[in-house]
């Protein structure tokens, strides 16, 4: 029962990051290579947190939440940064637009790689995962944050000699076996240093599958990526923590999101909160730790583009533009009050019964509670954006 913060990129990491529903901070979609905008310097991220509690911090990988100067990983906390400020399929070989500029790699400030090639490409999960064990080994004498978020398996799909062809389930196959091996490789670098048991790794992801992978599966889940349903906003969830975290155990019925890690980790490191801090997420981290936990308030989708982002003519992609999850209650609606759809998500995970019209007093409820919150969003561009 774990949820992204939005069912696209840039704003999914905006959430996942400052621990605010995206659309308090002026997220709406995914931000593109001439974008002006990006994650507001005054909001306080996971990284400053930990940063203030003494950690060393770290990203390796795809950051996509602003890539003018001042609004950089190293601008919000990381000591380290090495990846992509944005997606990797925003280069000049996209196959539906020529107009993006080369996609650059970074190095902390400083541009290692000015034009990313298809051989680059290949070699990303690699040297991710390269950085990422290095960074575990230099400060492995104190507390660190690494934040791994590789570019891979987004499109363009791209794997390394050493996995291409190895999985007998085609590209996308060899994509997701080189991460596994990424994750082994972080894994075994813990071991190796003796802080398996004083490190907590979390492996989970931003959005559902895109809708060019037509032969993706999401369990039988309705929607994909840009969708509300939950194909495109639940995600898998592990986390690990050997002798305080039970191996094995799943939870699949206390509800946490993206926006609760803040708060959460902050809890576990005991960091400091800014002053005056207002998360959009709730203190989870009874339930990180596999205890006992009941989720306080309601959960919250504003994804305003959406209709931008669908395929008009494909129903299965499409869903209403507001959501709201209270208990095993799922409400999905537009803002105007039309397309209301109740789900009993404990029930029927893959929302194939309409339970709207058994239900008009919670839909009234629900649909209240949600367009409320809607209604007090910043204007894109009036925010703190």
């Amino acid at each position: 029962n774990y949820y992204s913060a939005q069912a696209v990129s840039s704003a999914s990491r905006a959430g996942l990051l400052t621990g605010c529903y995206p659309n308090r901070i002026g997220f709406a979609g995914a931000l593109g290579p001439k974008s002006k905008t990006g994650l507001n310097p005054d909001e306080e991220t996971m990284a400053e947190n930990l940063k203030k509690a003494g950690y060393a911090t770290a990203i390796v990988g795809k950051w996509h939440v602003g890539c003018r100067p001042g609004l950089m990983p190293l601008d919000h906390g990381f000591d380290e940064y090495f990846g992509l400020p944005y997606s990797n399929d925003m280069w000049p070989h996209h196959p539906q637009t020529s107009s993006y500029p080369p996609l650059p790699l970074y190095e902390g400030r400083k541009v290692v790689n000015p034009s990313v090639s298809a051989a680059d490409q290949a070699q990303l999960t690699t040297r991710y995962t390269e950085h990422a064990v290095d960074f575990i080994t230099r400060r492995s004498e104190g507390p660190f944050f690494l934040y791994l978020a590789h570019s891979m398996p987004h499109v363009p799909l791209f794997v390394s000699d050493k996995f291409k062809g190895k999985s007998e389930q085609g590209l996308y196959g060899d994509v997701m076996m080189e991460l596994d091996w990424s994750v082994g490789e972080v894994l075994r670098t813990l071991e190796e240093l003796g802080l398996e048991r004083n490190t907590l790794v979390i492996f989970t992801s931003d959005n559902g599958p895109a809708p060019s992978f037509r032969q993706l599966r999401t369990n039988g889940m309705r929607g994909v990526k840009n969708s509300l349903y939950e194909g495109g906003i639940r995600m898998p969830f592990i986390i690990r923590w050997p002798g305080v975290i039970e191996a094995g155990k799943v939870d699949d019925t206390t509800v946490v999101c993206a926006v609760d890690l803040l708060p959460s980790l902050c809890k576990i490191a005991r960091a400091r909160l800014p002053k005056g801090y207002r998360s959009s997420g709730e203190d989870m981290s009874r339930a990180l730790l596999g205890k006992p936990s009941v989720r306080k308030g309601d959960l919250m989708w504003d994804f305003g583009r959406n209709e931008a982002f669908m395929f008009p003519r494909d129903r299965y992609h499409r869903s209403p533009s507001l959501a709201i999850r209270r208990g095993n209650w799922k409400l999905l609606l537009n803002p105007d009050g039309s397309n209301a759809q109740l789900y009993d998500i404990a029930a029927d995970i893959n929302e194939t019964k309409n339970l709207a019209e058994k239900n008009p007093a919670l839909v009234r409820d629900l649909s209240k509670t949600v367009l409320a919150w809607w209604e007090r969003r910043p204007r894109i561009g009036t925010g703190k954006q």
